[in-house]
């Protein structure tokens, strides 16, 4: 029997598992990679450590999925969670679970995570080509082949793998949403998430790359006063803005992004109620007599941000703890449990995760991840308009996307 030719357009985590699995389904495939190795972006995911799935389920990621999270309900049904950590496994990487449920190799490694997926292809028989497609070429509304320069292969099937325009050093370009564009699809407006913002503030040069661990936060619209969106763990103070696993998660939430319309609220003492911070800041102003406001601080916050906390509250930094005012106090509580931030913006959808947007979902089956205009043409991974919160979720969507549209091709 002839086996099907299938070209899959993108070396990443879900054109590598949509290769697999294909191969395994007894097409003859072959991946098209335009950088010299597979999985670039992969390599600095989860801080180069891979938080490469959510031990959770199904319905879990797509909770965690806020852009059309449901359409992703059969590609989740067929390759949960426990499936791909059972895939690793199955070849030989071990895995961990930690906080919050994230995935990652025991080794720390996203190298490792890479290694598996490029040992496991070629025991499938995949096969890898590093050239750059620029066309998928159509006879009759079907899927005829691809281009690569001036030389066009013949193909039965394609799938589209390329990632979004995010971190476009590892090769999101934004060439599949062209492909896409090309023939006939729709492609949703492309914006940043899980990406750094940029206050309204100018932060002082002792803040930059202060890593604040333990704090709570809180996003506000201006608006309405509600609150949109609230974490607890880490978050990074920079020249420009704010950033960290907060912070990132919190972007996600922020839809429309205007300038001056969000807020975020920094609780530096999450662990005390304002009873028993205001008591703490009593305690200490007692015991600081005779020093000035800002040497007291640095029994309760970290030096770097001392300045930029004064300033925030109004306070003199050289004013004595003896000369400390009750409204004084009451501004300086009201920036240990709120201290704000006005939000500007993204920073460069270049610096962001993950793209928001993509191929409109209405035009694909979300029971194969198959075209609903050309036949024979498939998508996966982050070229779909979908986006998750961090936490290994959108890994798993592209691996899971990637697995149904490799198995859908017979």
């Amino acid at each position: 029997m002839t086996r099907t030719m299938t070209a899959v357009i993108g070396g990443g985590a879900a054109g590598m598992m949509a290769a697999i699995f294909a191969s395994r389904s007894g097409q003859e495939v072959t991946v098209f990679e335009k950088n010299a190795k597979i999985g670039r972006k992969l390599y600095i995911t989860g801080k180069g450590r891979c938080n490469l799935t959510n031990a959770c389920d199904e319905r879990t990621v797509i909770a965690n999925t806020p852009t059309n999270g449901k359409f992703l309900f059969r590609a989740l049904h067929r390759f949960p969670p426990e499936e791909t950590m059972r895939f690793f496994e199955e070849q030989g990487l071990a895995l961990k679970t930690e906080r919050g449920n994230r995935v990652f190799p025991v080794s720390d490694r996203a190298a490792d995570v890479v290694d598996i997926l490029l040992k496991t292809a070629r025991s499938e028989k995949v096969s890898i080509v590093n050239e750059t497609v620029t066309e998928i070429t159509v006879h009759d509304g079907a899927v005829y082949g691809v281009k690569t320069g001036n030389r066009e292969r013949r193909f039965d099937k394609v799938i589209l793998a390329c990632g979004g325009i995010s971190y476009p050093l590892t090769g999101s370009t934004g060439d599949g949403f062209r492909f896409a564009r090309q023939l006939g699809h729709t492609v949703m407006p492309l914006l940043p998430s899980l990406v750094p913002l940029e206050t309204s503030e100018r932060m002082p040069a002792e803040t930059d790359k202060l890593l604040l661990k333990n704090v709570s936060m809180a996003v506000v619209d201006g608006e309405n006063h509600k609150r949109v969106y609230e974490d607890f763990g880490e978050l990074q103070l920079m020249r420009y803005g704010l950033t960290g696993a907060t912070i990132l998660s919190a972007s996600a939430h922020l839809r429309p992004m205007q300038c001056g319309k969000y807020q975020v609220l920094i609780d530096l003492k999450p662990a005390l109620s304002p009873e028993k911070t205001e008591a703490r800041l009593l305690r200490e102003l007692s015991a600081g007599k005779g020093a000035c406001v800002r040497e007291m601080l640095r029994s309760m916050l970290p030096s770097g941000m001392i300045g930029l906390f004064l300033q925030k509250a109004g306070v003199a930094p050289e004013k004595n703890c003896s000369e400390i005012t009750k409204a004084d106090r009451k501004q300086l509580l009201a920036m240990m449990k709120g201290l704000p931030f006005s939000i500007r913006g993204f920073r460069p959808i270049e610096e962001a995760i993950v793209t928001s947007g993509g191929v409109c979902v209405k035009e694909i089956d979300p029971g194969t991840m198959a075209s609903k205009i050309i036949r024979g043409l498939y998508f996966a991974g982050e070229m779909i308009d979908y986006d998750c919160y961090t936490g290994g979720f959108n890994l798993q969507c592209a691996f899971s996307t990637g697995v149904l549209a490799g198995e859908s091709l017979v």
